[in-house]
């Protein structure tokens, strides 16, 4: 199973995520904002990070955006997770490097299917 980073301020939200990964076996570590994630991923090298994009003193695509610029994290793939659906920012998030883009409500089957992608398992 895989080893992740979530970053979610939402407190319904987190939980959400983690009885999904709990249910699928996957193992993490929750933040709630962008720059404990970033301290997190670099501390733990997970398997798969998913950030939320509007969180506290740092946000995703800032988060994101340290992640890739850093050569210890860069190849870490994320999933960015978020409630603004903007084309705009979906753009951005490509465009830095997330290797997912999700709209909330998002579908707990379809998010492992993207863990499980990512991570070269089976879905």
């Amino acid at each position: 199973m895989a080893t992740l980073v979530i970053a979610e301020d939402a407190p319904h939200m987190l939980r959400l995520l983690e009885m999904t990964l709990r249910k699928a076996g996957h193992s993490w570590t929750a933040c709630t904002d962008g720059a404990a994630a970033v301290a997190a991923v670099t501390a733990t090298t997970p398997d798969v990070v998913i950030l939320d994009i509007i969180m506290p003193v740092m946000d995703g695509l800032a988060a994101l955006s340290a992640l890739k610029s850093n050569p210890a994290t860069a190849s870490i793939p994320v999933i960015m997770l978020t409630a603004r659906g903007h084309n705009l920012t979906r753009q951005q998030a490509e465009e830095s490097g997330a290797a997912l883009f999700l709209t909330k409500p998002f579908s707990p089957t379809e998010l492992l299917a993207a863990i499980a992608r990512l991570t070269s398992q089976n879905p």
